[in-house]
């Protein structure tokens, strides 16, 4: 069961991936990317698998050092239950710079691959994103984040 677990946890977020990365302009794509309700079936998993370890999870995470973590790991569900964890918020975070992107009007060709970055090592695809993000908002200057006008400007 655990590893049926395990594999679900990454189906579940797949496809929300893949609508960002191969459909980004699709309407319903931003919509999808802009819920954070996505992560409730994987956080769904993650109680699955953190429920019958919760007192190594526990001790893990109220007075953390490496051998707790270690230990925590060694167990299925301990090791299931943080890749549980690892899937939902590296799902967030690449919400995040979905939309980030789609504001900025950062193109779908630097994007996908940046996304595709992030599901595979999330620090990384997040850390290059920032950069571009960074260089992106030099050049164009400041953006409203909601459509509005940016503060201190005139409406046209």
């Amino acid at each position: 069961m655990t590893g049926f677990l395990f594999e679900l946890s990454f189906l579940l977020a797949a496809p929300v991936w893949l609508l960002m990365i191969f459909a980004p302009a699709w309407g319903p794509t931003a919509r999808i990317a802009g819920s954070p309700l996505t992560v409730v079936p994987v956080l769904i998993v993650y109680l699955g698998l953190a429920v019958p370890v919760f007192p190594e999870l526990w001790s893990a995470v109220s007075s953390p050092d490496l051998g707790t973590f270690r230990e925590l790991t060694a167990l299925p569900d301990g090791a299931g239950a943080v890749w549980a964890q690892v899937i939902a918020w590296d799902l967030l975070i690449g919400q995040w710079m979905y939309r980030e992107g789609r504001r900025l009007e950062i193109s779908a060709l630097l994007m996908g691959p940046l996304l595709v970055l992030t599901v595979l090592l999330s620090p990384f695809g997040f850390l290059a994103f920032l950069g571009v993000r960074s260089v992106r908002e030099r050049r164009a200057g400041p953006r409203p984040l909601s459509g509005g006008p940016v503060p201190g400007q005139a409406r046209r």
